[in-house]
């Protein structure tokens, strides 16, 4: 008997000290059971107890007065399927009649509470089918990417959301967007794992970086063209419309539309062309877009309004040329001047880090949900990296990139430096990257392709 309590109190240490120090363990271990033995013998309690049943139908009713029987209790939506997961447990509801989705979602933090999780969110699969993702603990404390993770061609695994699954950044399903965040925010670490994510890609990477290139020049091996401030990030945007205009007419060329060719085969954008015809796709990130608005003088007044007008057009018609624009910035407000909220609604992908003020906040989400909005005025100070994502169609989550040092994202961009596309219309704007006699790495900007 004495032995039997020494485990038991071994076994309940350990528990305790993994759910301390290591709570991925501790679920894995000793959570999902217990989670999952709470959830069956509480489910219908905890919905009746959360508004979430409906009465008996007449027909229950008059056959139990027929039978004198006890009156049906109300009932609880039907649990299809019960699935734990390495964050937490995936539950899948049928709906009752006269129930709606708006229901489940309105009490999801009652259900936190009586469930004993720590996050619950909820999700309409189909007409009258509900999937709650249940957290058993807060997976963005410490951010660990799934093995198996969903890869696509221009889809990336950026960030973890709060219910555990995967933050895809998938430009072809959302084709521009926008990233804030105050100084220390992690929006620079964000940034390196989208970097990272398409370096082993075939895609052409162009970066403007008006900070004298910190951020975005040690990753050059990389970059099929790059500039560091405002006159050289003019001429390169302007290439790329020049770059947008040849591929249109790349498409035009080959759409061949005739009564005889099949719709599927009518090339609409490049991804309808031939692979051997289809020119790479173009990923454009602006590390700091207040840089390329602000002027002091006429003539900085002429220039930025060529910037913002190269930057709205390559919004407005870059998708179907396959290029992308990732735009980031600390500030992103209507001061900015014209043509600031004109590219904004371009950009359908938002996502907010901590903000130092409201009226950012609300650039970014106050045309798409004040939920999001309140989430991003309230991420704190010591957690960085947590962010807000969202887009047009007025879904967000609260989501946080796993860590990449700049040491890590250079040695990614150094092992696929060999993917560079070459992009006759960015020639111009190659990095030069040579070698000193110390064996270190100088980067230089060139005006001309290297050879």
């Amino acid at each position: 008997m004495a032995r039997i309590s020494v485990v038991l109190l071994l076994v309940v240490a350990t528990a305790l000290v993994l759910r301390w120090r290591r709570p991925a363990w501790y679920w894995m271990t000793f959570g999902v059971a217990l989670a999952t033995l709470r959830v069956l013998v509480r489910y219908a309690s905890v919905m009746d107890a959360c508004g979430l049943t409906v009465p008996p139908s007449r027909w229950r009713l008059a056959l139990s007065r027929m039978t004198d029987r006890p009156a049906p209790e109300p009932r609880a939506p039907r649990l299809l399927r019960l699935r734990p997961t390495r964050t937490g447990l995936v539950l899948r509801l049928k709906l009752r009649p006269g129930q709606d989705a708006f229901d489940v979602s309105a009490a999801t933090d009652r259900l936190r509470h009586s469930f004993g999780m720590y996050g619950v969110t909820a999700r309409e699969i189909r007409s009258g089918v509900i999937e709650l993702r249940m957290t058993g603990y807060d997976v963005l404390r410490r951010v660990q990417m799934p093995a198996k993770i969903d890869r696509a061609r221009m889809r990336v695994p950026v960030a973890l959301r709060e219910d555990g699954s995967v933050h895809y950044r998938d430009y072809r399903a959302v084709p521009h967007g926008l990233t804030l965040g105050a100084t220390e925010s992690g929006k620079s670490v964000y940034q390196r794992n989208l970097v990272a994510g398409l370096a082993a890609q075939d895609v052409a990477l162009v970066g403007i970086d008006c900070k004298q290139g910190v951020e975005l020049f040690p990753l050059a091996r990389r970059f099929s063209a790059l500039a560091d401030d405002q006159d050289a990030a003019l001429e390169l945007l302007e290439a790329l419309v020049t770059h947008m205009e040849s591929v249109y007419q790349l498409v035009r060329e080959q759409q061949r539309i005739s009564v005889n060719v099949p719709d599927a085969e009518i090339a609409a954008d490049i991804w309808d062309l031939a692979e051997e015809l289809r020119p790479p796709p173009v990923v454009v990130l602006v590390d700091e877009v207040a840089e390329l608005a602000l002027f002091a003088s006429k003539e900085e007044e002429k220039r930025r309004d060529r910037i913002i007008t190269a930057l709205v057009r390559l919004a407005q018609l870059g998708r179907a040329a396959g290029i992308y624009l990732e735009i980031c910035g600390q500030r992103f407000g209507s001061e900015l001047g014209k043509g600031i909220t004109m590219l904004r609604a371009q950009l359908t992908g938002r996502t907010a880090h901590r903000v130092n003020d409201e009226t950012s906040a609300n650039m970014a989400f106050g045309d798409i949900s004040p939920d999001a909005v309140l989430a991003a005025i309230q991420i704190p100070a010591d957690a960085p990296g947590i962010a807000v994502a969202g887009d047009s169609t007025g879904g967000w989550s609260r989501i946080r990139a796993p860590h990449t040092s700049l040491r890590a994202a250079v040695n990614l961009c150094n092992k696929y430096a060999d993917r560079t596309p070459d992009v006759p219309a960015l020639a111009p704007f190659r990095p030069v990257v040579a070698s000193s006699a110390s064996g270190a790495l100088t980067l230089n900007k060139a005006s001309t392709a290297t050879a």
